[in-house]
């Protein structure tokens, strides 16, 4: 089979929708391409009973914004399938994006309306961003929240990712990386490993076990390249007996076992007891298989100490994140004033104006409320708390850094300034919704 030879491995520019172009294309041919906008990166709401969300892929965002630029392959293949106008063609082949963006630190929580991306450039620039922008937000912040509330409930326990066969080879590199900034010790997925210097960790799988003769020979095979202090997977057969030869093989110095299948809350606590009277003490029990948030809570109540997840990690509720202009300059130049614009469609409406966000502590450090204030810049007289936003593109350059060990610093932190109730992975209501900060009573009076 002949494949097409193209020159746009490295551009980011044809991650987008089709109807994104014909919004350019329409705002060439009315004028409105070249005026000032601004548009905001939001989730009305968290998926049912979360408390809350956490905000990753800023990193990977600001990655692909540096390539975003059509190619001569790219400007070829929309002239050919009329895609696109002559225009039009011209406005993209000199095209780079030269606007500003504002963003919540990559890690930070997020609730019901927090303006966690902003981007302030022409019309003509900023739309062609929303399906690029989106697609990033609604994967990897989907990833890390549901990561997040799996480390709440490991209590302490490392949780490996080993997502990459339940999902697209590129979305699994992706999740990798949200997975491990919302505190997941490492990843099986060597390309993630090396893009974004992971811990990589993995042993042998249930088809290594059964191209042996017998479970016993499968072992000593994997210890003798791997050494005792590896990870034996135990259920292939019979989980008690795979123990027993796991013993066998290692000897007491045998570094865990891995259950990956049967009723876990009866075999964990068994598997224990038995890997104690063999004489493997220090033996780690790593439990996977299919199990998210609510098993591992139940398991880390018992003598387990890791669990590794996939399926249910990639299979996360969508958060929702939408992309919506929210002011735009009535006229050319610089000095015309920005006017808001808003949705007011059932179930869909939002605030107009650019929102800023500060985020309310009380005295104990906890979160309390998510105040937002419009306008073209930061409240000269802020509310209460801290700002949550701060510029990550000025003019087309990114000014803005952070590798995703302190993303994953910054989101331990976030998290330990949520009162214990909103950490609960039980169904709640959000901890918060940031909404327009009204002032004090009493401040108004003044």
């Amino acid at each position: 089979m002949r494949t097409k030879t193209r020159d746009t491995e490295t551009s980011a520019a044809f991650h987008t929708d089709l109807y994104e172009l014909g919004n350019l294309q329409g705002a060439l041919h009315s004028g409105v391409a070249g005026r000032r906008a601004v548009f905001e990166v939001f989730a009305r709401r968290l998926p049912p009973g979360r408390r809350y969300g956490v905000f990753c892929g800023l990193g990977r965002i600001l990655e692909a914004l540096g390539r975003f630029r059509f190619t001569e392959a790219q400007l070829g293949w929309l002239e050919a399938n009329g895609a696109v106008d002559e225009p039009t063609r011209r406005f993209l082949a000199g095209w780079r994006f030269t606007g500003d963006v504002w963003a919540y630190p990559e890690g930070e929580l997020y609730f019901p309306y927090s303006p966690v991306l902003t981007v302030r450039a022409t019309f003509g620039e900023a739309v062609l961003l929303e399906t690029l922008l989106l697609s990033v937000c609604n994967w990897d912040c989907g990833v890390a929240s549901a990561a997040s509330r799996m480390v709440s409930a490991a209590r302490g326990r490392p949780i490996i990712e080993m997502g990459s066969r339940r999902t697209h080879e590129g979305a699994a590199v992706a999740a990798a990386r949200a997975a491990y900034i919302a505190g997941f010790s490492a990843t099986s997925n060597l390309e993630a490993g090396l893009r974004y210097d992971i811990p990589v960790r993995g042993t042998a799988a249930h088809c290594f076990t059964l191209a042996h003769a017998d479970e016993v020979s499968a072992f000593r095979a994997q210890v003798a390249t791997q050494g005792p202090g590896t990870t034996l997977l135990v259920d292939t057969y019979d989980v008690e007996q795979g123990i027993r030869n796991a013993v066998l093989a290692a000897g007491p110095e045998l570094g865990g076992i891995r259950i990956d299948s049967g009723e876990l809350l009866r075999l964990v606590p068994r598997a224990r007891r038995l890997l104690d009277e063999l004489g493997a003490r220090g033996a780690r029990i790593v439990s996977t298989g299919g199990l998210d948030e609510y098993a591992m809570d139940e398991l880390s109540r018992g003598p387990v100490d890791g669990f590794g997840a996939g399926e249910r990690l990639i299979g996360h509720p969508s958060p929702g994140f939408v992309y919506k202009l929210v002011a735009i300059a009535e006229g050319d130049g610089d000095g015309a004033p920005m006017r808001p614009v808003a949705k007011r469609s059932a179930g869909k409406s939002n605030l107009g104006g650019q929102k800023w966000a500060y985020r309310e502590h009380d005295a104990d450090g906890h979160a309390v409320a998510e105040h937002l204030v419009t306008g073209d810049a930061p409240a000269a007289s802020p509310p209460p708390g801290e700002p949550l936003q701060a510029r990550v593109v000025a003019g087309g350059e990114i000014v803005w850094e952070c590798g995703v060990e302190a993303a994953r610093a910054h989101h331990e932190a976030a998290k330990r300034r949520l009162a214990p109730e909103h950490l609960s992975i039980q169904a709640g209501v959000p901890a918060m919704q940031a909404c327009l900060w009204a002032r004090r009573t009493e401040e108004a009076r003044h």
